[in-house]
């Protein structure tokens, strides 16, 4: 992990850029909008992509990534539909290209890797995310959340749910 200041840091970017990405990062796409440029600089719309998640990392707040053509081709082809309507809820990668082409000039741009991410296994043994499992399904009353993102064995999923039931008081005899 690089803990060092990116310079372009300081020209503060409403969206995500190539500054906030220090090596490929899966987020979850949670919806796609057709928005005015928010940095004021022209009157252009972009497809502006919001995620799930609501940090890049501890304390530094995710902010929405604007889709070019060629991440718009990317989302496109990961979901199998040319409406922006339909990129709700897709987990992606998303990386630094240090040769995109601008003019003449190469210079750092994101992509969106046209692979979809590995799914991790989940395990009550990684405790951090087998809480954030059972907030989902308390949260939802099912699965579908955690497994979008997780593999789970049947007898995990029994375990989560399980320890999600109320639990009951003892009867004093």
């Amino acid at each position: 992990m690089n803990d060092k200041t990116h310079y372009r840091k300081a020209f503060d970017s409403p969206y995500l850029s190539s500054a906030d990405i220090v090596e490929p990062t899966v987020l979850t796409v949670r919806c796609v909008k057709l928005e005015p440029d928010k940095t004021k600089k022209t009157k252009d719309q972009f497809n502006t992509a919001f995620f799930v998640e609501k940090e890049i990392r501890p304390g530094e707040k995710l902010k929405p990534m604007i889709l070019n053509a060629t991440n718009s081709k990317t989302m496109k082809g990961l979901t199998g539909s040319a409406f922006i309507d339909d990129w709700n809820d897709v987990r992606i990668t998303v990386y630094v290209d240090h040769n995109v082409k601008f003019g003449k000039d190469s210079v750092e741009g994101l992509r969106i890797s046209p692979l979809a991410p590995e799914k991790k296994t989940l395990t009550p043994e990684a405790k951090k995310a087998w809480e954030r499992a059972k907030d989902a399904y308390r949260r939802d009353g099912n699965l579908d959340a955690v497994l979008s993102r997780a593999n789970l064995s049947a007898d995990h999923q029994t375990q989560l749910i399980a320890e999600c039931a109320p639990q009951k008081e003892p009867v004093n005899a």
